[in-house]
């Protein structure tokens, strides 16, 4: 990995490997990134019914340990991490004191010592870890804990879709089986030391490996190795796109941002003021909860299209001749065979089924249909 020099684009692991395979990469968040080896379509359709191998390298890796590390990360962060076993996983969210939504984060609970010390890994977006990192290095005067920026100490495969499980299995002695939705543990995968959590972003099952930068080429080889008999193949950002928006799953900077509140972005779940003490937001938050049950702000909902355009983020959502919304994505559902998109809507035009809902796509008001998030759900 590269320094986390700002002017420089910065490059994983296995970008040597990308390029050799004839990826064609894009800047994202600063980073040099694949975003198809080939067919974003077939990249997609692998990860429904195959598998896809993905470097996601570009998150960011936050250390947080101590004997505070839990009540630090309970004040820091809306959800309650005090409450998360070893082992286990939570989505959760970091807010500003206004409520507004910094980032969207995984937090993996890793161990504790004799000592007291309990260890946490916080996973962030991309284009948010450097402000993650300082939100969090500056809450954390008072407690008991440290926070330690690991973005260059890891890189991060995925390997995502409904044949992941054994082609991970033949890799590893690790006990797959156990392994939980929103868990992780340590293991070696062929031959390479890893944490190996069961979280994804396409909506199938998956796994996503963290590794020393150092073992990451070899690591994907072995991968790659180990899916050739049943489909797997490189998959870039462009399919990571599409299978979670089919899946219903928020993008940040797209249906989250500082301007909205975890209860706007209808993923109130993940506050809980229930938990003991103080945390960043709560008040602003609690407020948030009690304006939505007077005036419920827009809402978020899917859209799919009757016609073959495609809406894009931005474009206004319509009906009467009145703009009721906005896009926050939109893209072509290789599942669905037709463009979907997520918009906030106004509340009385987002009964999945309203009638007289378009999206103007330059001018043109195409008809969309609103139907429930997500689009696609796969089957267990």
């Amino acid at each position: 990995m590269s320094s986390n020099d700002p002017s420089q684009k910065r490059r994983t692991a296995l970008d040597a490997l990308h390029r050799s395979l004839g990826a064609t990469m894009t800047d994202f968040a600063g980073w040099d990134m694949p975003l198809r080896y080939g067919s974003e379509r077939d990249e997609h359709n692998a990860v429904r019914t195959k598998a896809g191998l993905f470097d996601l390298s570009h998150m960011g890796e936050i250390t947080v340990t101590g004997p505070q590390a839990a009540d630090f990360l309970n004040f820091a962060l809306v959800g309650n991490i005090a409450s998360v076993g070893v082992g286990r996983a939570r989505y959760t969210m970091i807010c500003q004191a206004d409520g507004g939504i910094l980032d969207d984060l995984i937090v993996y609970r890793l161990g504790e010592t004799e000592a007291g010390s309990s260890h946490y890994m916080v996973v962030a977006n991309a284009g948010n870890a450097q402000i993650v990192l300082d939100a969090l290095v500056e809450r954390v005067v008072g407690f008991d804990a440290v926070v330690r920026d690991d973005r260059d100490a890891y890189a991060l495969l995925a390997v995502q879709g409904p044949e992941s499980p054994g082609i991970l299995k033949s890799l590893t002695d690790a006990d797959l089986d156990g392994l939980k939705y929103y868990a992780g543990l340590p293991g070696t995968v062929a031959g390479v030391p890893a944490l190996i959590a069961r979280t994804g972003y396409t909506g199938e099952d998956g796994f996503e490996l963290f590794v020393k930068p150092e073992d990451a080429v070899e690591l994907w080889q072995a991968l790659t190795k180990a899916g050739e008999g049943v489909g797997l193949v490189p998959c870039g950002l462009s399919c990571r796109d599409t299978l979670r928006l089919e899946a219903g799953m928020p993008l940040y900077g797209h249906e989250l941002t500082t301007s909205l509140t975890p209860f706007d972005a209808g993923l109130g779940r993940v506050v809980k003021f229930e938990k003991a003490g103080d945390f960043v937001g709560r008040a602003a938050l609690r407020e948030a909860v009690e304006n939505l049950n007077h005036e419920p702000p827009r809402v978020l909902v899917g859209l799919v299209a009757e016609g073959r355009r495609v809406p894009r983020a931005g474009y206004p959502v319509v009906a009467d001749g009145q703009v009721i919304g906005e896009v926050t994505s939109g893209a072509p559902s290789p599942t669905l065979g037709k463009p979907i998109a997520m918009a906030y809507v106004d509340a009385e035009h987002s009964a999945p089924g309203t009638a007289g809902v378009g999206v103007d796509i330059r001018g043109s008001h195409e008809p969309y249909e609103v139907v429930a998030l997500p689009f696609y759900k796969r089957q267990k």
